[in-house]
C-alpha cells in the first residue's frame, strides 16, 4: 500500500512537472511574440520618422537620438529598418546618416548587410561621392564588412549610370584603397564581369575579357556570367554559340550554366527546347534544381500550356523538392495567361495554407490577370484584401494601380492609395505621383494634387520636371502663384543636396505675375 501511495505521488508530481513544463514554454512564447510584434512596431515607426523627416531643412540625428534607444538598436533592428527604406525609395542621404547614427553607438554591431543594404539605398540614388565616403568610412573602421557583394553592388550602378572608362576606374580604385590588403583574383573579376553583363554591355564585357584576360584566370564562373550577359540581351543564337565555345576551351557546363540556357529558350517561347535541355541535364548527371524547374514553369505559361505547367509543378514534389514562393508565382502566371484566373487566385490561399507567404510578384501577378478579366471589382477587392494584411507594393505595381484606377475614374481609391502609402512610412516613386497628379489636375482637384507632391518633396525625393510644369499652369489658372513659388523653393533647397538627374524639375526662372 505505502508503494502505491508513493507511486500515485511521483505520478502526481510528474504531471505537475510537465504542465509546469508546458506553461513555462507557452510563457517564453508569448514573450517571444510580443517582443516579435514590438519589434516590428519599432522598425516600421522609425521608418516612418526617416522618410516623414523634412529633408533637407533639418538634420536627421538629433530626432534620431530622440526616437531610438540603445536598447532597440539592435543588428536586425538596423538590418531591417535599412530594408523598409529600400524599398519605400527612401532618400538616400536619410539612409546614410542612420546608419552612421547606428555606427557611432558602441552597443551596435554592425553587419555586412546593413552596411551593403546603405550603399545599395545611395547608389541607386547616384550618391556616389557618399557612397565612396561609406566605403572608405567601413575600410577604416570595420574592414571585415567589405564583401564580394558590396563591390557588386558599387560596379553595377557605376556601369548603368557611368562610363566604361568610370567603371574601370572605380574597379582600380578599391583594389587600390578600400580592399586594402586583398589581392585581387579570379572571384573580384568576376564581379567586375557581371557588372557589365546585368547591364546588358556586352561589347564592353568582351573588352574587360581581352584587356585583363592574362592577369586573372578565367573559370566556369566566368564562363556562365558571359552566357547570362547574353541571354540577358535576348540573343538565343549568342547564347549558344558562346555555349558550345565554352565548351570548345574545356569548361564543364554545371547547373547554373543549363538554367540560364534553359530560360534564354523559356523566354523566347521555345519551351520544347528548354525541356530538351532539362532532360539532357539528368543524362549528364547535372540534377535540375527548383530553380530549373520554375523557370520550366515560367516557359509554360509563355507558351500558354497549363497542363504541362500543373506536370512541372507537380514534378517538383515528386523530387523531394519544396515549392516556394517563386515556384507557385510561376504556376500562377501560368494559370493566369491561360485565362484560368479562379485557380490562380485560389492558389493564394493554398500557398497561405502551407505557410508559404506572398511577396510583391504574387500580387502583382494576380493583379495583372484581374484587370484583363474582372475589371475594377475584382482588382477592388484584392486591393481591399492586401490593404487588410498590411501589405506594401513595391515601385512596379504601385504604378499599375495608380495607373488602372486614374484610367477607370476611380480617383477616390487613388488618393487612397496613396495615404495608404504615406501612412506605412513610404515615399512613392516618382511615376506614381506622375499618374495620381495627371489624373487629379485633369479632374479640376488641383489642390490635392499639390498636396500630393509637396508630401514627396518633404521627404526628400523630387516631382519629375512633366508633374511641375502641369501643376505651373493649372496653379496659374487659379491663380495660387504663393503655392507654385512654394514648390519652387523646395525643388531648388532639394537640388542643393541631390546628385544631378535627367528628368527632375529645374525650378522656374521668374513667376508671370498673375492679375
Amino acid at each position: 500500500m505505502p508503494v502505491l501511495i508513493r507511486s500515485t505521488k511521483f505520478n502526481q508530481l510528474v504531471q505537475i512537472r510537465q504542465k509546469l513544463a508546458v506553461r513555462i514554454i507557452e510563457f517564453k512564447s508569448t514573450c517571444r511574440s510580443l517582443s516579435t510584434s514590438e519589434t516590428e512596431a519599432d522598425i516600421e515607426r522609425i521608418t516612418r520618422i526617416i522618410n516623414d523627416h523634412p529633408f533637407p531643412d533639418h538634420p536627421l540625428h538629433p530626432t534620431l537620438s530622440n526616437q531610438i534607444s540603445a536598447a532597440v538598436l539592435s543588428t536586425t533592428f538596423v538590418e531591417n529598418v535599412l530594408g523598409r527604406l529600400f524599398a519605400t525609395h527612401s532618400n538616400g542621404l536619410k539612409a546614410f546618416e542612420f546608419f552612421i547614427f547606428s555606427l557611432n553607438h558602441a552597443e551596435f554591431c554592425p553587419s555586412s548587410d546593413a552596411f551593403e543594404k546603405t550603399l545599395h539605398i545611395l547608389t541607386r540614388m547616384r550618391y556616389f561621392g557618399k557612397a565612396w565616403e561609406l566605403m572608405e568610412e567601413i575600410q577604416r573602421t570595420h574592414p571585415s564588412l567589405l564583401t564580394l557583394k558590396s563591390m557588386s553592388i558599387m560596379l553595377s550602378r557605376i556601369a548603368k549610370f557611368q562610363s566604361f572608362e568610370d567603371t574601370i576606374e572605380a574597379f582600380e580604385r578599391m583594389e587600390s584603397s578600400i580592399f586594402v590588403g586583398k589581392k585581387f583574383g579570379t572571384d573580384e573579376f568576376n564581379v567586375l564581369l557581371r557588372a557589365f553583363c546585368t547591364q546588358r554591355q556586352m561589347k564592353e564585357a568582351r573588352s574587360i575579357v581581352n584587356k585583363l584576360h592574362s592577369r586573372f584566370l578565367p573559370n566556369t564562373k566566368t564562363m556562365n556570367i558571359l552566357l547570362l550577359g547574353f541571354k540577358e540581351s535576348g540573343d538565343i543564337t549568342a547564347v549558344e554559340l558562346f555555349y558550345h565555345e565554352m565548351v570548345k576551351r574545356g569548361f564543364k557546363p554545371n547547373n547554373v550554366t543549363y538554367n540560364i540556357r534553359i530560360d534564354a529558350y523559356c523566354k523566347k517561347g521555345c519551351l520544347r527546347d528548354g525541356l530538351r535541355l532539362f532532360e539532357e541535364m539528368e543524362r549528364v548527371d547535372c540534377l535540375p534544381s527548383l530553380e530549373t524547374i520554375t523557370t520550366l514553369i515560367h516557359g509554360a505559361g509563355i507558351a500558354r500550356n497549363a497542363i504541362k505547367a500543373k506536370e512541372l509543378f507537380d514534378e517538383i514534389s515528386f523530387r523531394n523538392l519544396q515549392p516556394d514562393t517563386e515556384a507557385y508565382n510561376a504556376y500562377m502566371s501560368a494559370l493566369i495567361r491561360s485565362r484560368d484566373i479562379k485557380s490562380a487566385a485560389g492558389l493564394m490561399g493554398v500557398m497561405e495554407e502551407k505557410g508559404i507567404s506572398h511577396n510583391n510578384v504574387t500580387y502583382h501577378t494576380l493583379f495583372t490577370g484581374l484587370m484583363r478579366s474582372q475589371g475594377m471589382e475584382g482588382v477592388c477587392e484584392l486591393y481591399h484584401e492586401m490593404i487588410k494584411r498590411g501589405f506594401v507594393p513595391m515601385t512596379r505595381t504601385v504604378a499599375m494601380l495608380m495607373k488602372f484606377f486614374c484610367i477607370n475614374s476611380r480617383l477616390d481609391l487613388a488618393l487612397d492609395f496613396w495615404k495608404y502609402l504615406i501612412k506605412r512610412g513610404c515615399c512613392p516613386h516618382s511615376h506614381a505621383l506622375d499618374l495620381l497628379v495627371t489624373g487629379l489636375c485633369s479632374r479640376g482637384r488641383v489642390q490635392e494634387a499639390f498636396e500630393c507632391s509637396k508630401q514627396m518633396l518633404e521627404r526628400g525625393r523630387n516631382v519629375s520636371e512633366a508633374v511641375f510644369r502641369m501643376l505651373e499652369r493649372y496653379l496659374l489658372q487659379v491663380g495660387e502663384v504663393d503655392k507654385l513659388k512654394e514648390l519652387d523653393q523646395m525643388i531648388k533647397r532639394l537640388q542643393t543636396v541631390l546628385p544631378p538627374t535627367r528628368g527632375h524639375a529645374v525650378g522656374i526662372p521668374a513667376l508671370p505675375v498673375v492679375r
